[in-house]
């Protein structure tokens, strides 16, 4: 078995490398997921008399898995609904924990979804003051940064309307342009950078790019395509639970859009199968066997 010690470890590798497993050392990752698993237990609810118990299935979210994240990496997460993406994040997050395995960070993750909440009585300026507070920012910081939230949410003239009459597009923007200003270690963005103009998405992928170069790690949860190949330096690709491929944005999104086309195509689904398992037959065994984060 090979050893290596790398920063930013991807398990993703060529054919010609794919029967040598190695071992990962890791001095200080952003995050480190090693052998994690999650399986939820659900009850069936299937109609049955009343004094019956209803049978509890099993749901294998996300199956054994081993990552790591550098700082600095901003890392785009794609897979159809229901493939163990929200599953991953969370477990990232740390709001749900993992049934085997362990889940380690430098800092607390931000997790910023589409339902992230925001104060719909109050105005928008409310809310920046509200949402910076919530994230420990002082009193002057909320000051200093709050003209740069407004830019980049793009929202100069409606800060002081409430939230209830935003669009959906607007409310995910400053939701984001908020998490931004606390310039978290580790930012989670699910589907929130979805809505918005091209000056937006440059805005964002700037700010993003900042956050990075201060030593951050942004994971990137979309259904666009273009938006993980403008964003991230990193893809990887959750398909039933499992990890398909790990590696170049442009590599991984060009091969999950041909499965998705693929499984559009009446009489296709082998051929998707097939597609799917050639890059995930790619993936060498890794092992971490160090986990030394900061916290």
């Amino acid at each position: 078995m090979t050893e290596e010690r790398v920063a930013a470890p991807s398990p993703y590798m060529s054919e010609t490398d794919a029967t040598q497993p190695r071992t990962l050392r890791l001095d200080d990752p952003a995050v480190v997921l090693k052998d994690v698993s999650m399986t939820y237990r659900v009850r069936e609810e299937a109609d049955k008399p009343w004094w019956k118990k209803p049978k509890v299935i099993e749901v294998e979210a996300l199956k054994t898995i081993n990552l790591a994240f550098s700082h600095g990496e901003s890392i785009g997460i794609v897979g159809r609904n229901g493939s163990g993406k929200s599953t991953l994040t969370k477990l990232i997050a740390g709001s749900v924990l993992p049934t085997s395995g362990q889940v380690r960070a430098s800092s607390v993750p931000v997790l910023l979804g589409v339902n992230a909440a925001l104060v719909q009585q109050l105005s928008g300026r409310q809310n920046v003051i509200l949402g910076c507070r919530a994230m420990g920012l002082s009193e002057s910081r909320i000051k200093e940064n709050y003209s740069k939230i407004v830019e980049l949410a793009g929202l100069e003239g409606f800060m002081d309307l409430p939230m209830r009459t935003y669009s959906s597009g607007m409310s995910a923007r400053l939701r984001f342009a908020i998490a931004a200003a606390a310039e978290p270690e580790i930012l989670i963005v699910d589907e929130a950078l979805n809505t918005g103009d091209a000056q937006f998405r440059e805005r964002t992928r700037k700010r993003m790019d900042g956050l990075r170069e201060n030593a951050g790690c942004v994971f990137l949860i979309s259904h666009s395509m273009s938006t993980i190949r403008e964003m991230t330096n990193r893809a990887i690709w959750i398909d039933k639970g499992e990890l398909v491929m790990d590696g170049d944005p442009e590599e991984v999104t060009v091969a999950y859009r041909r499965y998705t086309w693929l499984l559009g195509k009446e009489g296709r689904q082998q051929d998707a199968a097939d597609h799917r398992d050639s890059f995930k037959n790619r993936l060498r065994p890794v092992t971490i066997e160090e986990v030394n984060t900061r916290r």
